[in-house]
């Protein structure tokens, strides 16, 4: 039988087809759009990822009730992630359902976290062409749900050098944000370690790609550059260092809530993963910087269950909303 990725990606190559014809330009006006308005609140898929997955002990949740789950904790934005795209997709008119349940739960899809195709800053041309083009089928699925950005990840081969790696990195992604711009979206990395993390190499990777329609998506929690290592990147430098070049979206990684550090602090109190998030001080960052878009909730604790944690992280957001906001 074909395998879960193998269904999945002939869904999104026969979804491509389909819409090609419809790809329009648009979205230039979403910066300016965004900061009309105050801090809004969105929710990342992989806060549930554990009932998506079925995973053991959760309560199995389908991707397209995904939207509809979101409103009924009050967020009527979403953020969705390429792994849960599985092999219960038959063509476009998968994403015809995804987009009729979200617009009917009034809820706003705001981009999809892509993983799995490859590095954009790979070494050889072809592989790094490759990867380009593995991730044209997300745009083409980003634009027709309505999202105004993909997330990447900028990963090159980490036996190269600093500047290297930047390079090759800032090619993958000018190329794709080539045909982001011919349907109208933004292409946006995340800090998801290595490099990546890294604040200064992330925004010189941002310079040399020297494009319009690149950004990044901040991660509040992935700013260990080596975790084998214990290396962690200052996360409240990071996120001042990538606010310039946010693009409506950012995830506010959370971790366990009541842990005795503070009302507004997550902690992650796995070994190896240890972490402290000051929340009041990230969200001051935010606004210092003029930003009013989306801020995603993205719940990775182990203490609360899934929609527990979400709810927790929802309070504390709102309340520094408007604290500071």
């Amino acid at each position: 039988m074909p395998s879960i990725e193998s269904n999945r990606r002939s869904f999104l190559k026969a979804f491509a087809a389909t819409a090609a014809s419809s790809l329009l330009p648009g979205g230039a006006g979403l910066l300016a759009q965004e900061k009309k308005a105050g801090l809004k609140l969105s929710l990342a898929e992989w806060s549930l990822n554990k009932r998506i997955f079925k995973k053991a002990g959760a309560e199995p949740l389908d991707h397209l009730d995904f939207a509809k789950t979101a409103k009924s904790m009050g967020i009527d934005a979403v953020e969705y992630v390429s792994q849960c795209f599985d092999d219960k997709t038959a063509g476009a008119d998968y994403l015809k359902e995804m987009k009729t349940r979200a617009d009917g739960e009034g809820v706003k899809s705001l981009l999809i976290m892509v993983d799995r195709e490859g590095n954009l800053g790979e070494p050889d041309e072809a592989k790094r062409q490759q990867t380009v083009e593995n991730h044209l089928k997300w745009l083409d699925a980003a634009k027709f749900l309505g999202c105004h950005s993909i997330r990447v990840n900028a990963a090159s081969n980490p036996k190269l050098t600093w500047e290297e790696q930047a390079k090759l990195a800032a090619d993958g992604l000018h190329r794709l944000c080539v045909e982001g711009d011919k349907r109208g979206l933004f292409v946006v990395v995340e800090n998801h370690g290595g490099l990546s993390s890294n604040g200064k190499w992330l925004t010189e990777v941002m310079k040399l790609a020297d494009h319009a329609r690149v950004g990044i998506l901040p991660d509040f929690g992935n700013f260990y550059t080596d975790r084998a290592k214990g290396e962690l990147y200052n996360p409240y430098l990071g996120l001042r260092e990538f606010m310039p070049w946010v693009r409506g979206s950012m995830s506010a990684k959370a971790f366990d809530w009541d842990t005795g550090a503070g009302k507004f602090y997550t902690e992650d109190r796995r070994e190896g993963r240890e972490l402290t998030l000051d929340f009041e001080r990230l969200i001051k960052i935010v606004v210092g910087a003029g930003y009013s878009g989306y801020v995603g909730i993205e719940y990775e604790g182990d203490k609360h269950p899934e929609e527990e944690g979400i709810k927790l992280t929802k309070q504390v957001l709102e309340e520094l909303f408007a604290m500071v906001g």
